[in-house]
C-alpha cells in the first residue's frame, strides 16, 4: 500500500451551501455579514497539518499528528476528569438476542437533542465539556469539517477492544469524514474489506493495519465505511489506557425538527444497521 505525505492539504467544509465568499455579486448587508463569517472561518483554517494519505480499493483515509505529546498528555488528563461514562443497561449490547457487557467504557456528547442508538441501547448526547469542545474545534481548524456529535471510548488496557463494524448510518452526513482522535496508548487499528470477511469470503484483499499514536487524528473519508470494516483488536502486551474520540456529523430530519418545534422537543436517533459483532 502506497503512503505519502501531503503538505498543506486543505479539507473542504462539509456544508450543503454551495455559495462561495468570492462570488462576484452585490451582496446585501446580511450576505456581507455571512461572507465575513465564512472568511473568518477560512482564516482560522490557515495552518494545516502535514497529512499522510492512506489508500486502498474503496478506502480513503488521512492521518496526522494533531497534538504534541505535551498537549496530548494534558488533554488526556482533562478528559479523565470530565467525561462521565455509561453504566448499567447503557454499558451493554445485544448480539443475536444475547446481552453482553461492552469491552470498554463509552460516553456520548454533542449538540442538544441528539441521541445514538445501536444494539438495542439508546444513548443521549450529554452537553459538550470544555475539553471536548477544544478538541472538536481543533479538528475543525485542521480539516475544515464541522461536527455535532462525538462517541468517546475508553480502553483501560489492551484487553479492552472493539469488534469489526462500519460507521455507515444513513443519518450521517455522506459528505463528511469521521474524525478519530486517539489519546493514550498507541493501538493497532485494522481495516478489512467487506468482500474479504469470513470463511466464505469472495475475494482475497489484504488487511490495512495502522498504529494510531498518542495525539493522532485519522479521517475516514467516504466511501471508506461503505466497503471497509474497522476494528481495534485486543493486545495483551498493552498495559496503559487509551481514549478515542470519533467525531461525526448527524443530519437532522427537517420534518421531525419542524414537528418538534410545534409539539415539543424530539430526540433524533441513530441506528447502527447490521452491526452484529460484539463492539
Amino acid at each position: 500500500m502506497e503512503k505519502f505525505v501531503v503538505q498543506g492539504k486543505n479539507k473542504r467544509s462539509c456544508t450543503t451551501d454551495a455559495r462561495s465568499p468570492w462570488k462576484k455579486i452585490k451582496p446585501s448587508d446580511e450576505r456581507m455579514e455571512q461572507q465575513q463569517e465564512e472568511e473568518d472561518a477560512l482564516a482560522e483554517f490557515s495552518h494545516p497539518v502535514p497529512w499522510q494519505k492512506i489508500e486502498a480499493e474503496g478506502l480513503d483515509c488521512d492521518y496526522a499528528l494533531l497534538f504534541s505529546k505535551e498537549e496530548a498528555d494534558h488533554l488526556f488528563k482533562q478528559l479523565e476528569e470530565e467525561v462521565v461514562y455509561s453504566t448499567g443497561e447503557e454499558a451493554k449490547v445485544q448480539v443475536f438476542g444475547k446481552v453482553y457487557n461492552i469491552p470498554r467504557k463509552q460516553a456520548t456528547y454533542g449538540d442538544a437533542g441528539l441521541a445514538y442508538t445501536y444494539s438495542g441501547v439508546t444513548r443521549l448526547a450529554s452537553p459538550w465539556t470544555p475539553t471536548l469542545e477544544y478538541i472538536r474545534d481543533s479538528v475543525t481548524k485542521a480539516t475544515g469539517q464541522t461536527f455535532n456529535f462525538v462517541l468517546v471510548n475508553r480502553y483501560k488496557d489492551g484487553q479492552d477492544h472493539m469488534g469489526e463494524h462500519r460507521d455507515d448510518e444513513k443519518e450521517l452526513d455522506p459528505l463528511c469524514p469521521i474524525a478519530s482522535v486517539s489519546l493514550g496508548a498507541a493501538r493497532d487499528f485494522i481495516f478489512r474489506h467487506r468482500d474479504a470477511r469470513g470463511k466464505q469470503s469472495r475475494r482475497q484483499i489484504e488487511l490495512v493495519k495502522l498504529e494510531l499514536a498518542h495525539g493522532s487524528l485519522l479521517l475516514m473519508n467516504p466511501p471508506t465505511n461503505t466497503f471497509w470494516y474497522h476494528s481495534l483488536p485486543a493486545r495483551k502486551k498493552i498495559f496503559l489506557p487509551r481514549i478515542n474520540l470519533t467525531f461525526r456529523r448527524i443530519l437532522l430530519d427537517r420534518k421531525k425538527l419542524q414537528h418538534g418545534l410545534s409539539s415539543g422537543p424530539k430526540k433524533h436517533l441513530i441506528k447502527r444497521g447490521s452491526k452484529l459483532s460484539l463492539m
